[in-house]
């Protein structure tokens, strides 16, 4: 009984869970981390790495000004009343936690650096900021991890910081891009290698770090477990039910914290409650997330919200197959997305999850899944398509359907579907808006976060540039994501509600297993991760003061 009474289970490794295990090692529990694939991290190890923590003490120690009061304003504006998953508790406990989670992980070892320069989603607004709050992790040795090196769920083997993507996106444009490129490649990458180091950098390094610090504190963490079901009486959760090399077993605890990601894999899930149509093949999240935390809370009378919205952006299919989130591609001049009328319907450059809403927004009224990126060949020689070399046409892009190609707008629009005087138009128009340098009908390159993700060689605006040379490429957009966004409601303490609003006793959530403070929206890089690991901290410390 005494050892039920300090145990807590962690369902899912995380970014929440790695920060609520180590809270709760902290707080004299003993936790025990159960992840249901073979590899650590879910969609956190494959993410941008970095948390939006604003006032957070790396940007304070650069120099860079913030505040909560600033902070609040802006988080206010540009999420609005969107129900109890963002209650002005839940805002206030993350911004009055979040310089403490990052202070408090620098404590234990972590090493961060500042993402100076990735500005918020929207900087412009009141208490915005074009500087930033990005933290992210500093590049780790991940065979500081010993057996477990090679259990990191990577996406990128590469040590980069957030910025440098853009850097090497432009190496063909920019020379400064061009010896960033060199740098990282080089020095950081190759060079770290001949002297027998394995660096990761942003989501790999992130995980790679936590776990780390997991492994010092003697922190249990299986792998290939995944949870059954919650062990549930008299209104009480006093554990979990698992499967371990093939057998069901009980693992009674003080409480149970559900951080194993979203349902962004669950196909009967996405059917019921996303926008139509949707399907599993477009996501970029991790496989491992299935929804099972969330039907385990559900099962049990735990209330949900959000359940409808994801953490949208435009992706394309590659020649393997395989989604890839569109960033740069959208973004960079010479290029505009348009429906199957030919029209624009967005600012490319802006948000990726506005760019989602949008896409289905604009479907309601004329055929826009998949909407199409049109690109010229400037844009085709400039930039890399997702990590293809700028130029590259391997015939399996053609063969795969990952790109169309035509001498002409018109032959472009008849091999795609796409109305053909109504895409001749809409380029005159925009090229007319790229020559002037102000895009009337969606002001891209507008803000300052527009232009993170544009070429300095184009003038008189970045992110605008007229799509004249021949030949013209089409590649199609669908509405992807990085993972969903609706989920178990919880309080400023992480514990997860019923449908009388209250707390269900030993149950708590964080990550994308519990409905986001950030809303309908994304206020800026990170802000996934930052919520993830300041809610996974308050959860750890909270079950420890449990008087039950």
């Amino acid at each position: 009984m005494e050892d039920q009474l300090k145990k807590v289970v962690i369902v899912g490794s995380g970014s929440a869970g790695f920060a609520a295990a180590l809270a709760a090692k902290e707080a004299g529990l003993e936790p025990i981390i159960l992840e249901s694939t073979d590899k650590l991290g879910g969609s956190s190890a494959m993410s941008g790495g970095g948390a939006w923590i604003p006032n957070n003490p790396v940007m304070l120690r650069a120099g860079t000004h913030d505040s909560y009061e600033d902070a609040r304003k802006y988080m206010d504006i540009t999420i609005g009343e969107v129900g109890p998953a963002s209650s002005p508790e839940r805002r206030d406990a993350f911004l009055r936690e979040g310089p403490k989670m990052v202070a408090w992980l620098e404590k234990l070892g972590f090493h961060f650096h500042y993402g100076k320069g990735y500005s918020d989603y929207y900087p412009e607004l009141p208490g915005g900021s074009v500087a930033g709050r990005l933290v992210e992790p500093e590049p780790f040795d991940l065979k500081k991890l010993g057996a477990r090196k090679d259990k990191i769920n990577l996406s990128l083997p590469i040590p980069v910081y957030t910025l440098d993507g853009v850097q090497i996106a432009l190496s063909f444009r920019v020379f400064s891009a061009f010896l960033n490129t060199i740098k990282v490649i080089g020095i950081r990458t190759i060079g770290s290698m001949i002297i027998g180091k394995k660096l990761a950098g942003i989501g790999g390094s992130l995980i790679g770090q936590l776990t780390f610090l997991a492994l010092k504190n003697s922190i249990p963490i299986w792998l290939n477990t995944p949870m059954v079901e919650l062990i549930h009486e008299n209104g009480v959760v006093k554990g979990v039910v698992v499967e371990k090399e093939g057998k069901r077993t009980e693992i009674l605890a003080k409480a149970v914290i559900l951080t194993a990601g979203g349902f962004s894999h669950n196909n009967e899930m996405r059917q019921k409650y996303h926008p139509h149509p949707i399907t599993t093949d477009w996501t970029v999240a991790s496989a491992g997330d299935m929804g099972d935390a969330i039907r385990a809370g559900v099962a049990i009378g735990a209330e949900t919200a959000l359940m409808d919205d994801a953490w949208w952006g435009p992706c394309f299919i590659d020649q393997h197959g395989k989604s890839t989130f569109m960033i740069w591609e959208r973004s960079f001049p010479y290029s505009m997305i348009v429906d199957t009328a030919g029209k624009r319907f967005m600012n490319e450059s802006a948000s990726y999850v506005d760019c989602g809403h949008w896409q289905y927004e604009r479907n309601q009224e004329v055929p826009a899944i998949p909407a199409y990126l049109i690109i010229d060949q400037h844009h085709h020689k400039y930039y890399p398509l997702g990590v293809g070399l700028p130029g590259a046409e391997p015939k399996e892009y053609f063969e795969s359907g990952m790109l169309t190609k035509a001498d002409s707008l018109a032959e472009l629009a008849k091999k795609c579907g796409i109305d053909p005087k109504g895409l001749e138009e809409t380029v005159d128009r925009f090229n007319q808006f790229a020559r002037n340098g102000k895009d009337e009908d969606f002001h891209r390159g507008d803000s300052a976060y527009d232009r993170i993700y544009s070429d300095p060689r184009v003038k008189p605006n970045p992110n605008l540039a007229p799509l004249t040379k021949p030949p013209f490429y089409a590649v199609r957009v669908w509405p992807g994501d990085l993972g969903t966004k609706g989920g178990l409601l919880t309080d400023e303490f992480a514990r997860v509600l019923n449908k009388q609003g209250v707390p269900i006793q030993g149950l708590y959530a964080a990550g994308n297993s519990s409905a986001s403070v950030m809303g309908h929206t994304y206020p800026g890089p990170g802000s996934t991760i930052g919520p993830a690991l300041v809610f996974g901290m308050i959860a750890g410390q909270h079950a420890a003061k449990k008087a039950d």
